[in-house]
């Protein structure tokens, strides 16, 4: 990568890297990395935060972000016109939501509504008049991907910031969203999408607000396979046009967002998630549309697997997790003992491997910990998730396995709900959150059957560092 990050741009340790030794080591990043710094990189980093002024800043800097360990500090980047950039809106029919967007965005921004042959174009045409937009009308239906293209061909700005219709965005999220283009090797950048109205409406939106599928969560960071975030929505996306090449792949109906990021990521550009920047989603409030939503989503892994076959697993697992987690599963007088034995080794084993530190075994006890919560954690979601039409038929049959869905059941709703702290009692929460893993799970299999591939229903389960 020959771009350089500039002097001035300011990166902080993230809440996950832990600072060992004094400030000589760093722990964290994703997979997790241990790094000991040089004595010249330890006298840039003050209170965790770190700015480029040298070529030794400017490194570390740059490692910081490519491990995950380390965020830019946005509010410090140097501001950018807003004329730089042009909104792309791909709409199929919905005049009221696209004229609700149109008055947010206001008149600072150059505005590309591409209708993708709506039923009633004419109401379409006259809200993008009315708020001074570009209209490119398609004659047939290609799809949001096809469309968002249709609209990339006529930007002729750096920058574009596509959203979609049933979205309120304002200037000030897509201003703190170009901020993050000082990194030169940045190709995209998402902001979080949260709920139009937030707390209100019925059961299924409060649910939606506290665990939508596009809220990503309050964290900043980087965004690539195998990583806390391995996605960002086509929602909303603010991107450097000269990155794109030719956008969005137009032969997918669902997952094309994915794609465009894990293509994004394999050329070596950057990806990030800036939860600071907010836009407002209008979720689905019907059982049937929020249901078939969830569905949809699914059906994108098989077009996914076809793509990305080594990024589409359902859950990564080291070995040493999965043996537990089969352990544990067989529910025998053995399991206890025979996982207790597995972690053990484990703890050895990245003992014997972290002599950067002081306490090495210490270290190495607390990842292991970490390390088995995010096992578990996936092993629910395997469950419940992925592979529930298994689970069920399991249930039929096995007293163990009946046991083990109650079980994950019950602690996945417990801590989604304490994690959440959604506007919902924890039952209907609950049962929102069981229907919300079974609809997405059977788009999943749908996909994997109609594709004849099984690559997103396997575990990735993989030795890595």
């Amino acid at each position: 990568m020959t771009a350089r990050l500039p002097d001035g741009f300011a990166v902080r340790l993230n809440r996950h890297t832990r600072v060992v030794d004094g400030g000589a080591v760093l722990v964290g990043g994703s997979p997790t990395r241990i790094s000991r710094l040089k004595p010249l990189a330890r006298d840039h980093l003050h209170d965790g935060e770190l700015v480029v002024t040298d070529a030794a800043s400017r490194a570390l800097a740059d490692h910081l972000l490519a491990t995950g360990m380390a965020d830019p500090v946005v509010t410090s980047l140097p501001p950018v016109d807003l004329a730089l950039a042009t909104v792309v809106i791909p709409v199929h029919d919905r005049p009221h939501q696209l004229g609700r967007l149109l008055a947010g965005l206001g008149g600072a921004l150059r505005v590309i509504v591409v209708d993708d042959a709506s039923s009633d174009a004419a109401s379409i045409r006259a809200v993008a008049r009315r708020h001074g937009a570009e209209l490119v009308a398609l004659d047939r239906n290609v799809g949001p991907a096809g469309a968002r293209n249709a609209g990339l061909a006529r930007v002729t700005t750096p920058y574009v910031v596509f959203v979609d219709s049933d979205v309120v965005a304002e200037p000030a999220a897509i201003s703190l969203m170009l901020r993050h283009f000082a990194d030169p090797a940045l190709a995209m950048v998402a902001p979080r999408v949260l709920g139009l109205e937030e707390g209100h409406g019925n059961w299924i939106t409060r649910y939606e607000d506290a665990r939508s599928s596009l809220d990503l969560g309050s964290d900043s960071s980087s965004v690539r396979p195998r990583s806390p975030v391995t996605w960002v929505s086509s929602t909303c996306l603010v991107a450097r046009v000269d990155a794109l090449g030719d956008g969005f792949d137009a032969d997918m109906r669902v997952g094309e967002d994915v794609d465009l990021v894990w293509r994004l990521v394999d050329r070596g550009l950057r990806v990030r998630f800036e939860p600071a920047a907010i836009v407002r989603h209008e979720h689905r409030s019907t059982m049937r549309t929020w249901l078939g939503r969830k569905f949809f989503y699914g059906t994108g892994a098989a077009p996914l697997a076809e793509r990305h076959p080594d990024d589409i697993a359902p859950v990564v697992l080291p070995p040493w997790g999965a043996a537990v987690l089969v352990a544990l599963a067989a529910q025998r007088r053995w399991s206890l003992p025979a996982a207790a034995a597995v972690l053990a080794t484990t703890v050895l084993r990245i003992g014997r491997r972290a002599r950067a530190v002081r306490h090495p075994y210490r270290l190495a006890a607390r990842l292991t910990g970490y390390g088995l919560v995010g096992a578990i954690a996936q092993g629910f979601a395997l469950l419940l998730r992925h592979w529930w039409p298994l689970t069920a038929i399991g249930c039929l049959v096995s007293r163990r396995v009946r046991r083990a869905v109650v079980v994950a059941a019950l602690a996945d709703t417990a801590w989604e709900y304490a994690r959440t702290r959604p506007r919902l009692d924890p039952v209907r929460f609950g049962v929102a959150r069981r229907l919300d893993d079974a609809a997405y799970g059977a788009g999943v299999w749908w996909s994997a059957l109609r594709g004849r591939t099984p690559r997103s229903l396997l575990p990735d389960v993989r030795r890595r560092g």
